[in-house]
């Protein structure tokens, strides 16, 4: 992350277990104890249940924030990680993620975001 303002991590966890996707009480704990492995500082968090199945949440963390959509429909989430502390392990809550939603299938991927030396979207 050397010239660059923080750090996306995009994550699609597939074939995970429906019923983990489904619970609230289940994603939050998971997404704040990835927080927490990650090292990053909790500031506030927010989980939502949709009926008839899926949950939404964020942790809002100092550094930026985790967010995460389940559709236990098709047994799949979406995680995105954005941490501006080049200090954090992200990869220690990735996998984390991977292995406790049960993912059989997954994709990651990084953008940098904010290159300081860039200065704006025109340059």
């Amino acid at each position: 992350m050397d010239n660059y303002l923080g750090k996306h991590i995009l994550i699609e966890l597939w074939d995970c277990d429906k019923t983990v996707l489904d619970s609230v009480e289940k994603v939050e704990t998971m997404m704040v104890e990835a927080a927490k492995k990650a090292k990053v500082t909790i500031v506030e968090k927010c989980f939502h249940r949709f009926s008839p199945y899926g949950v939404s949440g964020v942790v809002v963390i100092a550094e930026s924030h985790l967010a995460i959509h389940t559709w236990p429909e098709y047994n799949y989430a979406a995680v995105d990680f954005f941490t501006c502390n080049k200090n954090c392990n992200t990869d220690i809550a990735v996998e984390y993620l991977k292995e406790n939603f049960h993912s059989k299938k997954f994709s990651v991927n990084v953008i940098k975001r904010g290159n300081i030396n860039k200065g704006g979207i025109n340059d």
